[in-house]
């Protein structure tokens, strides 16, 4: 550690006799990944959704699914680091919300509905039409003060919803939590997009986070009169995707226009609806990935 220029630093903070008089700029990036690692160490298992490219619902699996962990008990946050299409917020019914502060100096999530902690940049947006025209090191900063500064508290799952591709918020995440416990990646069955997510699987192989599983949104649409299912958008493309890398496969969610409309309105499509067929698939791929976290998991 450098203190005033006299000693050359050898970054190991902890141990350097001459921390508190310590002038070296190193010694605030220490500090601040002390203070990082100290605020993730109460969240038990932080989860990142990912997607090849944007329409593949990445954001409603997001918010159906922190629903579905937090109807079983669960203490769930997420951190919403999409930071050019926020959606989180009014998927949760928290649209106008806005993050205050502590006493501590903290911001506090906004809560919703089964005590769900939301961090958002729509939260410190003045309206819907303000664009946010940020180069990475910008945004990379805001993800890194969410996780920081945000009172998560004690969670059992914070999910990181991300924006689709493998660009500088994905890679942000990544870096900030080394100790990820793995990505769901979400598809829809048509051609294009079983090409495009094969890119996700790459990107989290190549940086070494597990793969939790891949999940195939939009899988068909379920008719209420007669349960017939029709293949809109085509079918299988997530299986065969997880087949031919080697990866889980975690389940196919049917439309439900109900989601949609749930959404829209700040609704739980699951706590409304919890025996259609969309909400029993939330809850198996729920399921699911708490298997493959227990696996994982050193007992």
């Amino acid at each position: 550690m450098t203190s005033n220029n006299t000693k050359e630093c050898n970054e190991e903070c902890g141990s350097c006799t001459s921390a508190n008089q310590c002038n070296d700029a190193k010694k605030e990036e220490y500090l601040k990944k002390q203070k990082l690692k100290l605020k993730l160490s109460k969240i038990k298992h932080k989860i990142a959704i990912i997607s090849g490219k944007g329409g593949v619902g990445k954001s409603t699996v997001t918010a159906n699914l922190a629903i579905a962990f937090a109807m079983q008990g669960n203490r769930v946050g997420v951190l919403d680091a999409d930071i050019h299409g926020p959606c989180i917020p009014k998927m949760l019914g928290l649209k106008g919300q806005t993050l205050k502060g502590s006493p501590d100096g903290e911001l506090l999530p906004v809560i919703g509905r089964l005590g769900i902690k939301v961090a958002s940049i729509d939260f410190l947006l003045q309206s819907d039409e303000m664009p946010v025209i940020w180069r990475g090191p910008l945004k990379m900063r805001l993800i890194e003060q969410f996780l920081s500064d945000i009172a998560w508290g004690e969670l059992d799952y914070l999910l990181v919803d991300l924006p689709p591709g493998t660009g500088d918020e994905p890679l942000s995440v990544m870096q900030l939590v080394p100790d990820m416990d793995g990505v769901l990646i979400v598809t829809m069955p048509s051609e294009v997009s079983e090409s495009v997510v094969k890119k996700s699987v790459t990107f989290a192989k190549q940086i070494g986070v597990p793969i939790i599983g891949i999940i195939e949104n939009m899988s068909g649409f379920v008719c209420p009169d007669c349960g017939k299912k029709v293949d809109i958008f085509k079918s299988g493309g997530g299986h065969r995707i997880a087949q031919s890398l080697s990866v889980p496969y975690l389940g196919s969610i049917p439309i439900d226009p109900k989601v949609c409309d749930n959404a829209d309105e700040g609704l739980s499509f699951l706590s409304e609806n919890p025996t259609l067929p969309t909400a029993v698939a939330f809850i198996e791929i729920v399921t699911r990935t708490k298997q493959f976290l227990t696996k994982q998991t050193p007992q």
